[in-house]
């Protein structure tokens, strides 16, 4: 007997089916711009800390520069005397022109940007005439070098 035609659909493996829709692409390995933006990102970071490990050991030395022209003075006056040569040297720094400042004039030029004026009444006198007297209150003239010592790292650029 002669087998008559399949009927479209009566065969189960012929049966057609909608569009499908191929799997999402995977996340790993990602796209080369994102590649790039992963290299640009800690290039960044690194240009960054580079820059503040430098900025800390900048500090670390312009400090200690400080501390030890504070330390080589053996009494009260001779401190003060240190800071006051310090600060002259950082005002050099800031302003050629500030080396000639003397009196008053000095004592605006040190707290010119400084919002509480630091140098302002007895800081100044002392300062001023600190480094010549013969003797000075130890307490003082540590409050004045601390006093120096902020305004020395703010213009060495080291704050």
């Amino acid at each position: 007997m002669i087998a008559a035609p399949a009927v479209p659909g009566s065969n189960p493996a012929l049966v057609l089916r909608d569009i499908h829709q191929p799997p999402a692409p995977s996340w790993w390995p990602p796209a080369i711009g994102w590649w790039l933006l992963a290299a640009i990102v800690l290039l960044a970071i690194g240009a960054w800390a580079w820059r503040a490990w430098r900025r800390r050991r900048r500090q670390r030395e312009l400090a200690r520069v400080f501390d030890a022209g504070i330390a080589a003075g053996a009494t009260p006056a001779a401190r003060i005397a240190a800071a006051s040569t310090l600060l002259r040297r950082a005002a050099r720094v800031r302003d050629p022109a500030a080396a000639t400042l003397q009196g008053e004039a000095w004592l605006a030029f040190l707290d010119a940007g400084a919002p509480p004026p630091l140098f302002a009444g007895e800081e100044g006198a002392l300062l001023l005439d600190g480094g010549f007297r013969p003797d000075v209150d130890a307490a003082r003239a540590d409050a004045l070098v601390a006093l120096a010592r902020v305004r020395f790292l703010q213009w060495m650029g080291a704050r």
